[in-house]
């Protein structure tokens, strides 16, 4: 692990001179690419090099027991000595946990789909509560949010939203949200009292920039047509909502939630270039595809992840047998508590794998 961590730190000395170098500065593109290679390596390196200093003064106290010390220069030593073996194991663990491959999109935005699915109008009812959930907890992150689509259900609620997260880290804290959530509660139009269960799936794509994914404009067919609203009637007589279909893979996106035709075809390209880059990622990264199913599951939109129990104030995470009786506080977007237990999972079950 030392090597390892002694090899970054040369890497990161030779990014320092690299980004100095006027050709360097000159080349846009290199710039950006050893910038961010840069901060990548920044917080293990300086963890490294705190790590170093506390092991030098560690020898240096242990050696200074060795000497003929009065009894209370002897205990202060000990003292010492115990505190910085302390600090020493808590840094080994950062360092641990910082040397775990990272995902190459935790950084990016996050272009996130709710679809209500079993259960017709409850679903679509339950779809909203978390797009508020995750409009909450965006908020909460000092992220923004952009509906690039969205159909809403007669009785309220969605029958599909899409919309983008732009925020630093949004994908590394909502990629565990993939999959599908059953909601357990009374509805409205229920006069008996009875508990119905309800599902609506989320999918977390993160989002894909041009030099990721090569779309050739030949290949997409651009269909214009009117927006509707709940029902299916029209609540726009200009065609401003845009349908686009990239042939080669057959994937369609739809997009009416601008006024602009030009917006609303910005949106969409965004939302098909995401799932184009997914599509590229399950097909060329299998071996990475793998890694994410022995952490917390497969992160299928069938799988089912989560249960909300209304009755119970309870939510339950399957993939890591965590119930938290604070449904009502998660549905307000406090979904910290549940992320945190879901990325310690993931980086434990990383450190057995690295240790195998």
């Amino acid at each position: 692990m030392l090597e390892k961590l002694q090899t970054l730190e040369d890497r990161y000395e030779k990014l320092n001179e690299l980004l100095s170098d006027p050709e360097i500065v000159n080349d846009s593109n290199k710039l950006r690419e050893y910038s961010k290679e840069q901060a990548g390596l920044d917080e293990t390196v300086q963890v490294y090099r705190e790590y170093k200093d506390v092991s030098t003064q560690h020898d240096d106290t242990r050696a200074m027991l060795e000497e003929d010390l009065d009894e209370d220069m002897k205990e202060m030593a000990k003292e010492e000595l115990s505190e910085l073996a302390d600090k020493k194991v808590e840094l080994e663990e950062r360092l641990k946990i910082l040397l775990i491959p990272k995902d190459p999109n935790d950084d990016k935005n996050v272009i996130m789909e709710i679809r209500g699915a079993a259960g017709g109008d409850e679903a679509a009812l339950f779809a909203g509560d978390l797009f508020r959930m995750y409009a909450r907890f965006a908020e909460e992150q000092g992220w923004k949010i952009d509906i690039m689509d969205s159909h809403e259900s007669e009785v309220g609620g969605y029958k599909e939203i899409i919309f983008m997260v732009n925020g630093s880290g949004a994908f590394s804290k909502l990629k565990f949200e993939n999959g599908a959530h059953r909601v357990q509660r009374v509805p409205q139009t229920e006069s008996g009292g009875r508990i119905h269960t309800s599902t609506s799936t989320v999918a977390v794509l993160p989002e894909a920039e041009e030099v990721e994914v090569d779309i050739n404009e030949k290949d997409i067919r651009v269909d214009t047509f009117a927006s509707s609203g709940p029902g299916g009637q029209s609540v726009n007589t200009t065609m401003s909502a845009v349908r686009l279909t990239h042939e080669p893979t057959g994937t369609v996106v739809s997009c009416q939630d601008e006024k602009s035709q030009i917006k609303n075809k910005e949106k969409a390209m965004k939302v098909l270039r995401a799932r184009i880059f997914e599509k590229i990622q399950q097909e060329q990264q299998a071996e990475y595809d793998e890694h994410r199913k022995s952490a917390v599951g497969s992160g299928d939109r069938s799988e089912r992840i989560r249960t909300y129990n209304f009755p119970q104030n309870r939510v339950t995470d399957h993939r890591i047998g965590l119930t938290i009786q604070k449904l009502d506080q998660i549905l307000d977007g406090k979904l910290s508590e549940i992320t945190e237990a879901l990325l310690i999972e993931e980086q434990t079950r990383a450190l057995e794998q690295i240790g195998e």
